[in-house]
């Protein structure tokens, strides 16, 4: 027969969040959206001794990056509670603004870290159109409304509008990699979106040591501290697989963006 002990201290518990994928608001992406009802539950429950992130991303939307990060950065402050990041194959360009979340960043020694920059990448096809007698009609109210134009050669003006589009965003990533960083980060030039394996991303101050989920949250909070996953639930059309052509059409971008990374 177990009594109960009312004065006897519970094991540590630490909520553990998985954000694998890309960010973006498809379906199947990590977005602000679908991530906020796991990610309050995760902090609420009780007092956790700590929670952890674990984080498999190529990257994907700035916006929802920042978004998500947002969040857990608040949430965090709210409650006092450490945050810890793992990191699996890859936290790259959103998936390391998702890290730098976390208080601290833990990677294993084969995982690509990095790219804090900004992409814009799209095909142009004007010489195919001109060779197969296609003719490119466009009427526009506002010079900007064919910015860009994959039917159309690519101008000098529009390149350097992009590039103008870019600074801002890659500057709050800067900011907000500095801002969470601090002191940490080497004096070297780590923003121009080189990405660097294990041990190198632990010597630039980028993160803070090669560790694993299961042994490290047992070294910081005692061997019988109680991982908790949280993870993202599938739709009904996703589960039913209703979603054939919108699933379709997202993984080409999501297998091009792991592809960078040889995933």
């Amino acid at each position: 027969m177990k009594w109960f002990i009312p004065f006897l201290p519970k094991p540590a518990f630490v909520p553990v969040i998985r954000l694998s994928g890309t960010i973006g608001t498809g379906p199947r992406s990590l977005s602000d959206q679908a991530l906020a009802p796991l990610i309050e539950r995760a902090f609420a429950k009780g007092k956790p001794a700590a929670v952890a992130l674990v984080i498999n991303s190529p990257g994907g939307s700035a916006v929802q990056s920042s978004l998500i990060a947002a969040r857990i950065r608040r949430l965090a402050e709210e409650k006092k509670v450490e945050v810890h990041a793992f990191v699996e194959d890859v936290a790259a360009s959103g998936g390391y603004w998702l890290a730098c979340a976390a208080d601290r960043i833990w990677v294993d020694r084969s995982s690509l870290v990095g790219s804090i920059g900004v992409i814009f990448a799209s095909f142009g096809f004007p010489e195919l159109m001109a060779r197969q007698g296609v003719e490119r009609r466009v009427v526009t109210a506002g010079r900007s409304k064919s910015f860009a134009d994959p039917f159309l050669p690519q101008k000098a003006e529009d390149v350097e509008r992009l590039r103008a589009l870019q600074a801002p965003i890659h500057q709050a990533f800067i900011d907000h990699v500095t801002a969470r960083r601090g002191a940490r980060l080497a004096e070297a030039d780590l923003f121009n979106a080189d990405i660097w394996v294990g041990q190198g991303s632990v010597d630039l101050g980028l993160t803070d040591g090669i560790g694993h989920l299961v042994p490290k949250m047992k070294q910081l909070y005692g061997d019988k501290v109680r991982l908790v996953p949280y993870g993202q639930k599938r739709s009904l059309a996703q589960r039913f697989g209703l979603s054939v052509v919108e699933d379709a059409m997202n993984s080409v971008e999501e297998r091009a963006l792991w592809a960078r990374y040889g995933l």
